[in-house]
Protein backbone atom coordinates (compact mmCIF):
# COMPACT_ATOMS: atom_id res chain seq x y z
CA UNK A 1 0.00 0.00 0.00
CA UNK A 2 2.95 2.27 0.80
CA UNK A 3 2.70 3.42 -3.26
CA UNK A 4 -0.19 4.23 -3.02
CA UNK A 5 0.28 6.47 0.04
CA UNK A 6 3.21 8.18 -1.43
CA UNK A 7 1.19 8.96 -4.55
CA UNK A 8 -1.27 10.21 -2.93
CA UNK A 9 0.31 12.14 -1.23
CA UNK A 10 2.67 13.63 -3.91
CA UNK A 11 -1.15 14.33 -5.38
CA UNK A 12 -2.16 16.57 -2.01
CA UNK A 13 1.10 18.46 -2.23
CA UNK A 14 0.75 19.28 -5.98
CA UNK A 15 -2.94 20.25 -5.78
CA UNK A 16 -2.48 22.12 -2.46
CA UNK A 17 0.88 23.96 -3.00
CA UNK A 18 2.76 22.84 0.03
CA UNK A 19 5.41 20.77 0.90
CA UNK A 20 5.01 17.86 3.40
CA UNK A 21 7.50 18.02 5.92
CA UNK A 22 6.29 14.72 7.67
CA UNK A 23 3.89 11.61 6.87
CA UNK A 24 3.18 8.67 8.70
CA UNK A 25 0.59 6.24 9.86
CA UNK A 26 -1.18 6.40 12.97
CA UNK A 27 -3.77 4.42 14.70
CA UNK A 28 -4.14 1.00 15.06
CA UNK A 29 -1.29 -0.02 12.02
CA UNK A 30 1.00 2.37 13.99
CA UNK A 31 -0.03 0.94 17.18
CA UNK A 32 1.11 -2.54 16.29
CA UNK A 33 -2.14 -4.25 16.69
CA UNK A 34 -4.65 -3.80 13.36
CA UNK A 35 -7.56 -6.05 11.64
CA UNK A 36 -7.43 -7.15 8.34
CA UNK A 37 -10.08 -4.55 7.65
CA UNK A 38 -8.29 -1.40 9.41
CA UNK A 39 -8.01 1.45 7.30
CA UNK A 40 -4.58 3.54 6.67
CA UNK A 41 -4.65 6.28 9.42
CA UNK A 42 -2.21 8.82 6.89
CA UNK A 43 -1.27 12.18 9.25
CA UNK A 44 0.96 14.55 7.68
CA UNK A 45 2.75 18.03 9.04
CA UNK A 46 3.09 20.77 6.30
CA UNK A 47 4.76 24.10 5.03
CA UNK A 48 3.46 26.59 2.31
CA UNK A 49 5.38 29.32 0.79
CA UNK A 50 6.54 31.87 3.49
CA UNK A 51 4.49 34.20 1.73
CA UNK A 52 1.29 32.25 2.66
CA UNK A 53 2.30 33.19 6.72
CA UNK A 54 2.53 37.19 5.54
CA UNK A 55 -2.03 36.99 5.16
CA UNK A 56 -3.56 39.40 7.98
CA UNK A 57 -6.78 36.37 7.49
CA UNK A 58 -7.24 33.79 9.26
CA UNK A 59 -6.56 30.63 6.53
CA UNK A 60 -7.06 26.74 6.57
CA UNK A 61 -4.48 24.64 8.40
CA UNK A 62 -5.72 21.62 8.21
CA UNK A 63 -5.97 19.05 5.17
CA UNK A 64 -8.11 15.85 4.97
CA UNK A 65 -9.08 13.50 2.68
CA UNK A 66 -10.79 9.75 2.06
CA UNK A 67 -10.08 7.50 -0.88
CA UNK A 68 -12.54 4.45 -1.91
CA UNK A 69 -9.23 2.01 -0.96
CA UNK A 70 -8.99 2.79 2.79
CA UNK A 71 -6.98 5.92 2.84
CA UNK A 72 -7.61 8.30 5.69
CA UNK A 73 -5.58 11.44 5.57
CA UNK A 74 -5.30 14.42 7.84
CA UNK A 75 -2.71 17.08 7.76
CA UNK A 76 -1.88 20.19 9.81
CA UNK A 77 0.26 23.30 8.63
CA UNK A 78 2.91 24.08 10.02
CA UNK A 79 2.00 27.43 11.85
CA UNK A 80 -1.06 24.63 13.71
CA UNK A 81 1.28 22.49 14.53
CA UNK A 82 3.39 24.52 16.39
CA UNK A 83 0.13 26.19 18.28
CA UNK A 84 -0.51 22.56 19.37
CA UNK A 85 2.98 21.46 20.64
CA UNK A 86 2.80 24.52 22.65
CA UNK A 87 -0.02 22.94 24.81
CA UNK A 88 1.71 19.20 24.27
CA UNK A 89 -1.34 17.97 22.17
CA UNK A 90 -1.20 14.48 22.35
CA UNK A 91 -2.29 13.46 18.52
CA UNK A 92 0.51 15.57 17.46
CA UNK A 93 2.87 13.58 19.72
CA UNK A 94 1.78 10.61 18.25
CA UNK A 95 2.21 11.64 15.13
CA UNK A 96 5.42 12.62 15.47
CA UNK A 97 6.94 9.19 17.04
CA UNK A 98 5.04 7.00 14.85
CA UNK A 99 7.23 3.66 14.19
CA UNK A 100 5.54 3.82 10.52
CA UNK A 101 7.10 6.76 8.48
CA UNK A 102 5.99 7.17 4.79
CA UNK A 103 7.73 10.60 4.53
CA UNK A 104 10.23 12.34 6.31
CA UNK A 105 12.83 15.96 5.61
CA UNK A 106 15.27 14.85 7.81
CA UNK A 107 16.41 18.31 9.08
CA UNK A 108 13.12 19.58 9.88
CA UNK A 109 13.03 16.32 12.23
CA UNK A 110 15.98 16.85 14.03
CA UNK A 111 14.80 20.75 14.37
CA UNK A 112 11.41 19.73 15.58
CA UNK A 113 12.73 16.66 18.28
CA UNK A 114 13.99 18.79 20.40
CA UNK A 115 11.20 20.86 20.93
CA UNK A 116 8.87 17.88 21.21
CA UNK A 117 10.62 16.86 24.31
CA UNK A 118 10.23 19.97 26.05
CA UNK A 119 7.69 20.79 25.16
CA UNK A 120 5.78 17.46 26.55
CA UNK A 121 3.43 17.94 29.61
CA UNK A 122 3.02 14.93 31.81
CA UNK A 123 0.34 16.27 33.09
CA UNK A 124 -1.40 17.40 30.28
CA UNK A 125 -1.23 14.33 28.05
CA UNK A 126 -1.99 12.11 30.99
CA UNK A 127 -5.39 13.76 31.31
CA UNK A 128 -6.05 13.28 27.55
CA UNK A 129 -5.51 9.43 27.71
CA UNK A 130 -7.58 9.35 31.41
CA UNK A 131 -10.04 10.57 29.23
CA UNK A 132 -10.05 8.43 26.44
CA UNK A 133 -9.40 4.90 28.67
CA UNK A 134 -12.39 6.01 31.01
CA UNK A 135 -14.53 5.81 27.81
CA UNK A 136 -13.39 2.94 26.75
CA UNK A 137 -13.35 0.95 30.20
CA UNK A 138 -17.10 1.77 30.40
CA UNK A 139 -17.37 0.44 26.63
CA UNK A 140 -16.24 -2.75 27.91
CA UNK A 141 -18.40 -3.64 30.93
CA UNK A 142 -20.33 -6.31 29.71
CA UNK A 143 -19.85 -9.97 29.04
CA UNK A 144 -19.16 -9.44 25.80
CA UNK A 145 -16.99 -6.57 24.16
CA UNK A 146 -15.49 -5.46 20.81
CA UNK A 147 -11.91 -6.56 20.63
CA UNK A 148 -11.33 -3.15 19.13
CA UNK A 149 -12.41 -1.26 22.66
CA UNK A 150 -10.44 -3.44 24.69
CA UNK A 151 -7.23 -2.44 22.95
CA UNK A 152 -7.94 1.32 22.58
CA UNK A 153 -8.86 0.58 26.64
CA UNK A 154 -5.59 -0.97 26.88
CA UNK A 155 -3.46 1.63 25.28
CA UNK A 156 -4.79 4.30 26.66
CA UNK A 157 -4.49 3.26 29.96
CA UNK A 158 -1.33 1.56 29.65
CA UNK A 159 0.40 5.07 28.43
CA UNK A 160 -1.01 6.70 30.93
CA UNK A 161 0.73 4.24 33.65
CA UNK A 162 4.10 5.30 31.41
CA UNK A 163 3.70 8.48 31.36
CA UNK A 164 3.25 8.28 35.73
CA UNK A 165 6.07 5.76 36.05
CA UNK A 166 8.24 6.89 33.53
CA UNK A 167 7.46 10.75 32.66
CA UNK A 168 8.63 10.58 29.40
CA UNK A 169 6.51 10.80 26.18
CA UNK A 170 4.67 7.73 26.01
CA UNK A 171 6.21 5.10 22.92
CA UNK A 172 3.70 4.79 19.67
CA UNK A 173 4.10 1.18 19.59
CA UNK A 174 2.04 -0.94 21.77
CA UNK A 175 4.49 -3.89 22.75
CA UNK A 176 6.64 -1.35 24.35
CA UNK A 177 4.20 -0.58 26.71
CA UNK A 178 4.18 -4.00 27.75
CA UNK A 179 7.07 -3.83 29.81
CA UNK A 180 4.90 -1.97 32.65
CA UNK A 181 3.00 -5.49 32.56
CA UNK A 182 3.60 -8.64 34.72
CA UNK A 183 4.41 -11.90 32.36
CA UNK A 184 1.31 -13.35 33.06
CA UNK A 185 -1.20 -10.52 31.78
CA UNK A 186 1.63 -9.77 28.75
CA UNK A 187 0.98 -13.27 27.66
CA UNK A 188 -2.82 -12.71 27.79
CA UNK A 189 -2.88 -9.37 26.04
CA UNK A 190 -0.28 -10.78 23.26
CA UNK A 191 -2.45 -13.79 22.87
CA UNK A 192 -5.31 -10.89 22.09
CA UNK A 193 -3.16 -9.11 19.66
CA UNK A 194 -3.11 -12.75 17.37
CA UNK A 195 -6.61 -12.87 17.82
CA UNK A 196 -7.43 -9.16 16.41
CA UNK A 197 -5.25 -10.03 13.92
CA UNK A 198 -7.71 -12.47 12.08
CA UNK A 199 -10.66 -10.29 12.88
CA UNK A 200 -13.12 -7.75 11.60
CA UNK A 201 -12.85 -4.87 13.71
CA UNK A 202 -16.32 -5.63 14.35
CA UNK A 203 -15.55 -8.66 15.87
CA UNK A 204 -17.04 -9.06 19.76
CA UNK A 205 -15.27 -11.61 22.01
CA UNK A 206 -16.30 -12.73 25.79
CA UNK A 207 -14.92 -10.31 28.29
CA UNK A 208 -11.90 -11.72 30.39
CA UNK A 209 -12.78 -10.11 33.58
CA UNK A 210 -9.69 -10.99 35.35
CA UNK A 211 -8.10 -8.24 32.71
CA UNK A 212 -10.72 -5.66 33.17
CA UNK A 213 -10.18 -5.75 36.27
CA UNK A 214 -6.47 -4.99 35.96
CA UNK A 215 -7.85 -2.36 33.60
CA UNK A 216 -10.45 -0.76 36.41
CA UNK A 217 -7.92 -0.84 38.74
CA UNK A 218 -5.02 0.95 36.72
CA UNK A 219 -7.37 3.90 35.33
CA UNK A 220 -8.28 4.54 38.99
CA UNK A 221 -4.10 4.47 39.70
CA UNK A 222 -3.39 6.67 36.66
CA UNK A 223 -6.20 9.05 37.91
CA UNK A 224 -5.01 9.58 41.15
CA UNK A 225 -1.40 10.15 40.06
CA UNK A 226 -2.25 12.70 37.60
CA UNK A 227 -3.23 15.32 39.71
CA UNK A 228 0.46 15.40 40.93
CA UNK A 229 2.19 15.50 37.55
CA UNK A 230 4.16 18.54 36.05
CA UNK A 231 3.92 21.02 32.84
CA UNK A 232 6.13 21.01 29.99
CA UNK A 233 9.17 23.17 29.47
CA UNK A 234 7.75 25.01 26.09
CA UNK A 235 10.05 28.10 25.40
CA UNK A 236 7.93 30.32 23.04
CA UNK A 237 10.95 32.39 21.71
CA UNK A 238 12.59 29.50 20.76
CA UNK A 239 9.85 28.00 19.35
CA UNK A 240 9.93 30.76 17.08
CA UNK A 241 13.44 30.92 15.95
CA UNK A 242 12.90 26.73 15.18
CA UNK A 243 9.39 28.17 12.83
CA UNK A 244 11.27 30.36 11.16
CA UNK A 245 14.58 28.35 10.35
CA UNK A 246 12.04 25.20 9.43
CA UNK A 247 9.71 28.47 7.00
CA UNK A 248 13.87 28.69 5.87
CA UNK A 249 14.21 25.08 4.70
CA UNK A 250 15.17 24.78 0.90
CA UNK A 251 13.03 21.82 -1.27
Amino acid sequence: MTPEILKKLKEVEEKRGIEILLAVESGSRAWGFASPDSDYDIRFIYRHEKNWYLSPWDKDETIEFMTEDDLDGSGWDLRKTFHLLHKSNAALLSWFYSPIIYIKNDRFFELFKPLADECFSPIAVSYHYLSMSKKYLEACRSDEVKLKSYFYCLRTALTGKWILEKGTVPPVLFSELLVLVNASTKMKIENLIALKATKDESYYHPNDWELFGFLEEMVKINEEGARLLKGGNADKNEMERVFREILNLKK
